[in-house]
């Protein structure tokens, strides 16, 4: 039975979603079914509490709803912007060029093994890039983002939700669409590599 007056805003991944009786973790409550359309109500950090067709309420991982997508906008109105990936970018850009002076310093000899260790402590960078797709990973929110050259969504993340904290803020990108994002298939071309480095050498994985 539809509750009067039920407007949903989101529905769920359609992998399901876990749910909890308040925004912690400890109490788990029954899982939310794939593609079921929910109601936003309330956000506490990554928290989000939702309210399915009967009138059921529970809390979710907010990050992972999918948006409903709203009436179009009136005629001759601005169209709205989706996320803009080149601020993104360009942190992640920033972070690797100081990676990559810290470690020609180690290399060069200027400064020690325990300087590079302050030098790139905290820094957490991560990019994988296979022609018009990019994954990138968002540091300041702890997730994977999937960039296809215009816009951002959340690919994967890291993270049971938490209340908003100033190393925690509140989802920056609340209109994007969430949940995996694959690339168009091509057979032609060879699987991406990850390599890691440990200050001295790369090593693959």
């Amino acid at each position: 039975m539809t509750t009067p007056g039920f407007h949903p805003t989101h529905v769920v991944p359609q992998d399901g979603l876990p749910a909890w009786e308040e925004p912690d973790p400890s109490r788990p409550t029954v899982p939310l079914d794939p593609l079921l359309p929910v109601q936003l109500v309330d956000r506490l950090g990554d928290w989000g509490r939702v309210v399915c067709s009967n009138g059921w309420s529970a809390w979710v991982d907010g990050r992972l709803l999918v948006p409903v997508p709203q009436a179009p906008p009136e005629a001759g109105s601005p169209l709205a912007r989706t996320a803009d990936p080149r601020p993104l970018l360009t942190r992640v850009e920033d972070a690797l060029i100081r990676y990559r002076r810290a470690a020609e310093e180690l290399a060069t000899g200027r400064i020690d093994g325990e300087s590079f260790r302050d030098r790139t402590r905290g820094q957490r960078i991560g990019v994988i890039v296979d022609g018009e797709s990019v994954w990138i990973y968002d540091g300041e929110h702890e997730r994977w983002v999937y960039c296809d050259g215009t816009r951002l969504s959340t690919f994967a993340a890291e993270h049971d939700p938490s209340a908003a904290t100033p190393e925690h803020p509140a989802d920056p990108y609340p209109r994007e669409q969430t949940g995996v994002v694959q690339a168009s298939a091509r057979d032609d071309r060879e699987p991406t590599r990850l390599v890691s480095y440990d200050g001295d050498e790369l090593g693959e994985t």
